[in-house]
Parts: structure tokens; sequence; C-alpha cells
């Protein structure tokens, strides 16, 4: 093709990106800027097909079939419940394409020897090392957060003596193998040699991070993701490959940024620490005994008949019963009799930014409704009734009250200034942070022990009675 239509179509590629991703920014705009980031990469995809085809077209429509079907299953497939597996496994697939993306053109020029297009020079072998080392620590880093969040591994911190210390040895030979990759640019054993390395370093990296932390590692594995395939683009000289990775790098790391925000945490002690329970803190038994009032779905329902506004928090616990759509009903009874009805929803609740408007989404709940941290907070006070549905660390008061918490400054929901609280959970077991939760003991809260959506569905019931 010739390299003037290569370069406008890559134009209009990455404009359509950049569309794309301004759109993503609205939930009524958020359909067409995914189906215009779509197109763009179709763009990109075909266009370079055509430009630097070296294969049988037979081999492409085979790539693309096969690829088609199998984002098509999973796009039908997948629960919404699901979806942070589904955007880790995706971060790991990019950075594995990356490492082997780089692997075969530095084989490539290594077998075409001076015949080769692209210059085997320092550039290319630092693009190389680039690619390699971040689309390694991607694969690996976001195959055990597949894992935690699946309940494959250990969800919580594992962690291990001397383990930073081990961590910088290993980047110490990352170093090591990158200046050999410089020095014997025509061999390819220190590149791979580097990946074994960095794939150990992405297991070492994630492995000690908590399950608490997980809506930052996913976003900073997609942020990773992006730079590796930036780091490629480079290699090959393709510029929409550098520009749509920039794009996925920059705007991961802003979000990965905002996540710690919402978390009172910096980036570096999300990766290097973990939420620890202090000794001196105060025990469940002091924080609890005597104090806890279990509460029924028939005196919830009176609660909520005599209310004229209604908060639901939404935390992991909701994702975990399914009970979305219970919720929804519950929406549409009281919307029908006049009762306010929002969601107050905590930057980092659930394990992927975006969790619980996601799943609130797929059950038909109006946007409008949907209040962030921020916005929500101010009103607390004149809430008639705020329901918890399986969050913890987010709605504990102890962020604002005790200075020696391990959540302290973490800003949180305000919903102990409610007028009356109900919390719909299992158990009074301790969130990720590991410490009791006085709000399941406040004067204001009532304590609704069972599953969340078999709670919700029991709560509808008894509403529609009360409402007729």
């Amino acid at each position: 093709m010739s390299p003037a239509i290569v370069n406008i179509a890559y134009l209009v590629a990455a404009s359509l990106f950049i569309f794309g991703l301004k759109g993503l920014t609205h939930p009524r705009t958020a359909v067409r800027g995914n189906m215009l980031g779509a197109l763009g990469m179709l763009l990109a995809i075909v266009v370079t097909l055509l430009d630097k085809s070296i294969v049988g077209y037979g081999v492409i429509f085979a790539g693309i079939v096969i690829g088609g079907g199998i984002g098509a299953v999973l796009a039908v497939r997948i629960q919404m419940t699901a979806m942070p597996q589904l955007v880790a496994i995706y971060n790991g697939f990019g950075g594995a394409a990356s490492v082997l993306v780089a692997g075969a053109a530095l084989f490539e020029i290594m077998v075409a020897g001076d015949a080769s297009p692209i210059p085997l020079d320092a550039q290319f072998s630092i693009a190389t090392f680039a690619s390699g080392l971040i689309g390694a620590v991607t694969f690996s880093g976001s195959l055990v957060a597949f894992g935690k969040l699946q309940g494959l591994t250990n969800e919580g911190s594992v962690r291990y003596p001397g383990d930073q210390i081990v961590k910088i040895a290993l980047a110490i030979v990352l170093v090591i193998f990158g200046v050999l990759m410089v020095q014997y640019a025509g061999s390819s054993a220190p590149y791979w040699l580097m990946v074994l390395v960095a794939l150990v370093i992405g297991v070492l990296v994630v492995i000690p991070i908590g399950g608490a932390d997980m809506p930052v590692v996913v976003a900073l594995l997609n942020s990773f993701s992006g730079l590796a395939a930036a780091a490629t683009g480079f290699i090959l000289y393709n510029t929409v490959l550098i520009v749509a990775g920039t794009l996925v790098g920059a705007s991961g790391l802003i979000l990965t940024m905002i996540m710690c925000k919402a978390m009172n945490r910096s980036l570096l002690n999300v990766i290097f620490g973990t939420f620890t329970v202090v000794d001196d803190g105060p025990s469940a038994d002091e924080v609890y005994a005597g104090k806890v009032k279990s509460t029924s779905p028939e005196e919830v329902a009176m609660l909520l008949s005599g209310a004229k506004r209604v908060v639901v928090v939404p935390g992991y616990g909701m994702a975990v019963a399914q009970a979305q759509h219970a919720v929804r009903e519950l929406f549409d009874i009281l919307e029908e009799h006049d009762i306010t009805m929002e969601f107050g929803v905590h930057p980092v609740a659930g394990r992927m930014p975006g969790h619980m408007n996601v799943l609130l989404a797929e059950a038909d709940i109006p946007y409008d409704r949907l209040k962030d941290m921020d916005e929500i907070n101010p009103s607390f006070k004149q809430i008639d009734c705020t329901i918890v549905i399986g969050a913890n660390d987010v709605v504990n008061p102890v962020a604002r009250t005790d200075p020696d918490s391990p959540i302290a400054g973490m800003p949180i929901l305000d919903v102990d200034y409610s007028k009356t609280v109900v919390v719909i959970k299992r158990s009074l077991s301790p969130g990720f942070a590991g410490i009791p939760n006085p709000l399941f003991a406040a004067d204001n809260t009532l304590m609704l022990f069972g599953d969340g959506k078999k709670m919700v569905e029991e709560m509808v019931k008894c509403v529609k009675e009360e409402l007729g």
C-alpha cells in the first residue's frame, strides 16, 4: 500500500481512539465511544495486514475467525460478576503478545542479517528490552491477579522473609540482561533470559497485594499492557501501535492514581505495603459485645414504607450474591410509591474500577441515581434509611475517628450519619483491612444476616405487602 494511504488510515484510527476515550467519560455516550474505539482498532489491523502481510491471507482469516469467535463467546457467556477476572486476563494477553512480537522481531532481524529493513541498533535493543520486560511482568502479574479474583489462590497478602530484597536482586539482574542485549545485539539469549526473570518479578510483585487493592492492581496492569504495546510499536516502527499503547498506558495510570487517592494511599504503598491489623486495636468482642441488633426483612420493610429517601451502598458482597436484579426490583417498588432511592458508590467498591457501576447498569438502574462518594456524602444526614449490601471497609467510621487504624484517612461513605442503617451481611466477619467495624454496633444500625440476594428478595415481598 502507498505510505500516504497507510499514514492517513493510521491518523483516522488514532482519532477514533481519542474520540472513543472521550465517549467513555459519560454513560450516555459510552456505547458509542466503545464502538468508535473498536472501529479504530479494526481499521488499524486491516491496514497493517494489507501493508505488511508476509503470510497467506488464509492464515490471517483463520486468526480473525478464531480470535473473533473466542471474543464473541466471552462477551455472551461471561457474567458481570466475573468481569474483573476477564479484564485481568485480557491485560495478561496484551503483555504476552508484546513479549512474543518483540521476540519474533528480534529473531527475524537475526535471520535476515543485513537485509533486514529494521536496523539492529541500540534503539531497537532498548525498545525490545522494554517491550519484553513490561509485557512479561504484565502477563505473569495478571495471571496472579486473575487467580486471586477467581478464588484459585489466596486472596490475601502472601509474603515471605526478605521478599523486598529478592525483588531488588532480580531487578539488578534485569538491568544486567538489558546491558547484555545492547552489547550482544545479535543474540536472542539475553532477551529470553530477561523475560524469564521478568515473569518471576511479575508474580512476586502481585502475590503480596491483597484483594482490597485489586482495583488498583487491575488499573495498573492495564496501564502496563499499553506501555508494552507502545514499546512494541517502536520496534516495528508502527505509528498507530505507539499511539494506541500510549493512550492505554496514560489512561490506565491516571485511573490508578484516582484509585489510590480514593484509598488515601500512595501507589508505592499499594505495591510494597499491605493492610495489617494493629496489635493494640480493639477486638471484635470489645466492639460488638451486647451492642449488635439483628433485624428481619419484615422490620426493614416497615422502615422503608415510612421513608422518603433511601440510599443503597453496594459492595463486593452484592456481586458475589448477584443481588443486583433483586435490588432493581426493590428500586421499582419504592419509586412507584414516591420513595426516592439512590445508590452511593465508593470508587474502590468491588474488584475493579467501576465494578459496582457495571453491575447496577446490568440491572438497568438509571445511571443518574448512581452517586459517587463526594456527591452523596453531604446528603447522608437527610437520608431516612441506608441499606449497605456486602460493603465493609468503605463504610467503616474508624477511618475518620482512629488515627492508628490501618485505614486511617481513607475516604469513606458516611453512612453512619443516616437516620437508620441496615447492613446486609452473612456475618460480622471483617473486611480486607482485618479490623472490626463499629458501624455494625452503632445505635442506629440494624444487622440483617444472610445471603444478599435472598434477603433483598424477602424485603421486596414484605415491602409489597406493606405498600399494597
